[in-house]
């Protein structure tokens, strides 16, 4: 699996979604090299909640946003958002009590999640929010 590296089809035309994005790819970079450089457990698991703890906060601020904005996509959006927190939150527990985690498992997941998240769901809420004036 390679790196996630920014390109234009990452941009949802919301600046602060867009930022957020961009953090979420280095978080998830970080934990990618972390693996396979053969981190502990002990790292990874920090690493890990570090992604999740801006993963919840990045979901929370698109949520409110499309809230905000009355976006009619709302529920489902929510619903993807959710299944991914159960995935990695459900990795991060089995992780930190020296449950086996396969981790390139867990990253191929990640990366190809992230992927097809923000190329083909998130890009349908850039248009509806710029259209209610939020850059």
């Amino acid at each position: 699996m390679t790196l996630l590296t920014w390109n234009h089809a990452c941009s949802v035309g919301v600046r602060a979604m867009d930022d957020q994005h961009g953090i979420l790819m280095d978080a998830m970079n970080e934990l990618r090299l972390a693996v396979v450089r053969g981190a502990g457990r002990e790292q990874l698991s920090e690493l890990l909640d570090r992604l999740i703890e801006f993963t919840r906060m990045h979901f929370q601020s698109e949520e409110q946003l499309m809230v905000q904005a009355g976006y009619d996509g709302l529920e489902d959006h929510r619903a993807q958002h959710q299944h991914l927190m159960a995935q990695i939150l459900h990795a991060a527990h089995r992780l930190q009590y020296g449950e086996g985690v396969e981790m390139s498992a867990l990253m191929g997941f990640l990366h190809d999640w992230f992927l097809d998240h923000i190329e083909l769901l998130d890009q349908q809420y850039g248009p509806w929010l710029n259209g209610q004036g939020i850059r």
